[in-house]
């Protein structure tokens, strides 16, 4: 029986055809995206890894002219794509560690395509020759070596197989081509899984590039401003550009992300910010891109968001080496696909490159929950502060208001004495009467109010007289009087026993002579 190899339809028989649409893949489609290096040619895609670029002209804010060449949709020109650190905030050079260098496909990546007309990011290049023969390589190592023409070839198959589950190796099937390397993008390596990755939401006209310094996030904010002078000095020193910082954010291994946008001011007084892509363009040029590199910079990247076309392009085609089963079960266990997006993770590097980047987020947010902490704390002293003084005020405002009414009622006695009592103050005479009335009647308000404070001193009383029968005792005091006590218990004891042993004499002695008494009446007879 042949040997299965992991779903795939790869067998170890040699008398087996070995088919290539197995794989997912065929001779004449299009192959899947690339995420290392991209070599494609023209009209290719560029893969989600490094792309050359090439120096563009002298650094300008006015839109690219167009070069004739196609790109995403139609004549553009070198404009970059990232999807920031909050997609992935990993140097590497792949969509699966963290798409480092941003999207290199189309129009939107770092690279110039000299594609014909219609030959943009959805069009279907051809396969080259060189990668139909690297996959059938690699198919005649797994299944089928013919490198020592016995049954050793189907151990050696078996060995392949071994190196490619693992992502690493080279595999040897024949003494005239050259072995086949593995590596983890190979669509069988075992160690990949799908993650998700949150998109951003920046529009180009925010003009927010991130930088990543291979530098301490302290000694960053230490030297901020001599940051800001040195990047205005790259830009070309033009007085009507300034540079801005809008976040500065710590990453793992001792990097630091800073996100900045440039401000450009036109002479009759109005700004505007530059776009993001333009001035992530410029700082892709050769010579711009060295002179970051010397201030520290290890990657720099656009944080646009991406358009639904370009998520759909995403979505629809399965990253190389991952499973389109498996990349079809992640888009339906997506927990929010407005704004999170599948993202393969191949190899033990980049889960842990995940895996501090997720402690480093869980450590900012637990010094962002502490802040928070201490400023709900802080207003809560300032809360019950402004009611204790609002409780003042509120006792002030009652005596102003009873010292403001005893001076209009002496006011008022004032200018109404020599006068004869109106029609409208006898009724007010008669209301309040009436009201001293109710108040004073038993069965009234008054008595309700008599009887409630005649509850209240009995609780008081209570109060107090409990208050009065607490009482505590010092230990040490305590344990005196319990080994005093101790000892009055044993003396009792002892008394007691002496008590009952006079009592047994006695009782003796009443016995010796009630029988004494009888002889000596028959004596005396």
């Amino acid at each position: 029986s042949g040997f299965n190899f992991g779903g795939f339809g790869l067998t170890a028989n040699p008398a087996v055809n070995f088919n290539i649409g197995n794989f997912g893949v065929s001779t004449t489609s299009t192959p899947p995206f690339n995420f290392g290096n991209s070599l494609a040619s023209a009209g290719a895609f560029g893969g989600f890894g490094t792309t050359t670029t090439t120096a563009g002209p002298a650094f300008s804010f006015s839109a690219p002219t167009n070069t004739g060449t196609s790109g995403l949709f139609g004549g553009t020109q070198n404009k970059g794509f990232g999807f920031g650190t909050t997609f992935g905030t990993g140097t590497g050079t792949g969509l699966g560690s963290g798409l480092g260098t941003g999207l290199g496909f189309g129009g939107f990546g770092t690279q110039q395509q000299q594609t014909t007309l219609g030959s943009g990011l959805f069009s279907q290049p051809a396969q080259t020759p060189a990668q139909s023969n690297q996959l059938i390589n690699t198919a005649s190592a797994l299944s089928a070596p013919t490198l020592l023409g016995d049954e050793r070839d189907a151990i050696l198959a078996k060995w392949n197989q071994l190196q490619a589950f693992w992502g690493t190796g080279k595999g040897y099937f024949n003494n005239n081509i050259a072995p086949v390397e593995f590596t983890q993008e190979n669509p069988f390596c075992r160690f990949k899984a799908v993650g998700y990755s949150l998109m951003p939401n920046n529009k180009d006209e925010d003009g927010l590039v991130v930088l990543v310094f291979n530098r301490k996030e302290t000694d960053i904010r230490s030297q901020q401003q001599q940051l800001v002078e040195s990047l205005h000095k790259i830009l070309g020193g033009n007085q009507t550009l300034t540079v801005n910082v809008e976040g500065v954010k710590t990453l793992p291994d001792d990097q630091t992300e800073v996100i900045i946008y440039v401000v450009e001011r036109s002479p009759n007084g109005t700004s505007r910010r530059v776009p993001a892509t333009t001035l992530y363009a410029h700082f892709e040029q050769a010579n711009i891109k060295s002179s970051l590199q010397q201030l520290g910079v290890s990657l720099s990247m656009a944080r646009t968001e991406l358009s639904p076309a370009q998520v759909k392009q995403l979505l629809q085609n399965p990253p190389a080496g991952v499973d389109p089963i498996i990349w079809e079960q992640a888009k339906v266990d997506n927990p929010d696909p407005d704004k999170l997006i599948p993202v393969p993770m191949v190899g033990f590097k980049e889960l842990l490159r995940r895996l501090k980047v997720q402690d480093q987020m869980t450590k900012q947010h637990q010094t962002r929950l502490d802040i928070i902490s201490e400023d709900i704390s802080e207003l809560q002293k300032n809360q019950t502060t402004t009611m204790a003084k609002i409780a003042q005020y509120k006792r002030k405002l009652m005596a102003l208001s009873h010292r403001t009414l005893q001076v209009l009622i002496k006011q008022e006695i004032q200018r109404k004495s020599g006068y004869a009592i109106q029609a409208d103050e006898e009724q007010l005479r008669v209301q309040l009467d009436t009201i001293q009335c109710e108040l004073n009647a038993p069965t009234q308000f008054k008595g309700r109010l008599n009887e409630l404070m005649s509850q209240i001193r009995m609780q008081n009383h209570f109060g107090a007289v409990r208050a009065e029968e607490r009482y505590y005792i010092d230990a040490d005091l305590l344990r005196e009087i319990k080994q005093h006590l101790k000892q009055q218990q044993e003396g009792l004891s002892h008394l007691i026993s002496i008590i009952k042993d006079d009592l047994e004499d006695i009782k003796l002695i009443e016995h010796g002579l009630n029988e004494s008494i009888p002889i000596r009446g028959g004596v005396f007879s």
